[in-house]
């Protein structure tokens, strides 16, 4: 069931694209105070978490988990938002850094993809392990939230061991339709700006840790990059493998803990009807805007949610059903 949400937004910035780029702008020049805590994986990789315990902090109180979306990490403006807004209602914040982002730079010789939800796993039980009975909330931003999404159903029914609830903001979980719409002419502006950020942590992959020489040219299209490049290198047989094996759309219809997504239709690298033809299970709400851009939602100064209307609803969303805190 669609559930539709009303939204004004900012006078000035009703445009998808102006909500989408003000976002990425408006942020706090200074990140709330954390604590590192590296995870090891499987595979001999790390990743760097950075946790912000407020004062008075207790184990039995909830832990937000925020993943950050392409080319993002701890310092991207919707997580150091949050943090600070969580912080600030007593709720312990785990900004998730993906493979070599954020802190977690130079701690891992294989690179990110969009579909790793084992490394989201493996953080969620190191936590679990340090604090059994603090409720976990998963909260993921585009790309970070088809990876959230890609998990709770791949956990199915065991997901409530781990979590209490999930919320995804503008989830591409059709990635091959995503990278479509990236690759659009009016576009042009978002692609090349991943694309020139993948390449520069290609290279210094490459040259920490000793990998053979590799040569990209200047301007791809993030499909080719993924086609020649992503794909391989990660163990995938070709580039629409990796899509589809990395799409949430795929295990959606397997979520079985309270999970609500949030869309635009308005979205100009998000198509909002992507999970119209998905059967989602009773606990799975689809919460959809006309408008609001890419993760913008830059609502109008005085409204009921303020200008930063998505945080403001998203901390209503991470607290409800905790009745003390």
């Amino acid at each position: 069931m669609v559930q539709e949400i009303p939204f004004e937004p900012f006078r000035f910035a009703e445009d998808p694209h102006r909500q989408t780029i003000m976002n990425a702008f408006c942020n706090h020049m200074f990140g709330p105070t954390s604590e590192q805590k590296i995870v090891n994986l499987p595979d001999g990789d790390k990743i760097s978490l950075e946790v912000t315990t407020p004062e008075g902090w207790e184990p039995s109180k909830p832990t937000v988990v925020l993943v950050h979306g392409l080319c993002g990490s701890h310092q991207s403006p919707n997580l150091v938002r949050m943090s600070k807004r969580m912080e600030s209602n007593g709720i312990r914040a785990v900004r998730f850094n993906m493979r070599g982002c954020g802190s977690g730079r130079g701690l891992s010789r294989n690179i990110y993809h969009s579909g790793r939800s084992e490394d989201l796993f493996e953080a969620i039980k190191a936590l679990k392990m340090e604090h059994p009975t603090s409720p976990i909330v998963l909260v993921g931003f585009s790309l970070g939230g088809n990876i959230a999404l890609k998990l709770v159903g791949e956990l199915g029914k065991i997901g409530k061991r781990f979590l209490h609830k999930a919320i995804a903001v503008s989830p591409p979980v059709d990635l091959a339709l995503s990278i479509r719409m990236l690759g659009e002419p009016q576009n042009s502006l978002y692609e090349s700006y991943f694309y020139r950020l993948l390449r520069d942590d290609v290279y210094y992959l490459h040259k920490v840790f000793g990998l053979p020489r590799i040569s990209l040219p200047k301007n791809l299209k993030l499909y080719e990059f993924d086609q020649i490049y992503t794909a391989p290198v990660c163990g995938f047989k070709n580039v629409d493998d990796y899509y589809s094996k990395c799409s949430a759309l795929h295990v959606v219809s397997h979520i079985d803990i309270p999970t609500k997504i949030l869309l635009a239709e308005d979205d100009p690298i998000v198509s909002s009807a992507s999970l119209d033809q998905c059967p989602l299970p009773e606990c799975v709400a689809l919460f959809k805007t006309k408008k609001g851009g890419h993760m913008g939602y830059i609502g109008a100064p005085g409204s009921e949610k303020g200008f930063y209307w998505l945080d403001s609803l998203l901390v209503d969303w991470i607290l409800e059903g905790f009745d003390k805190l």
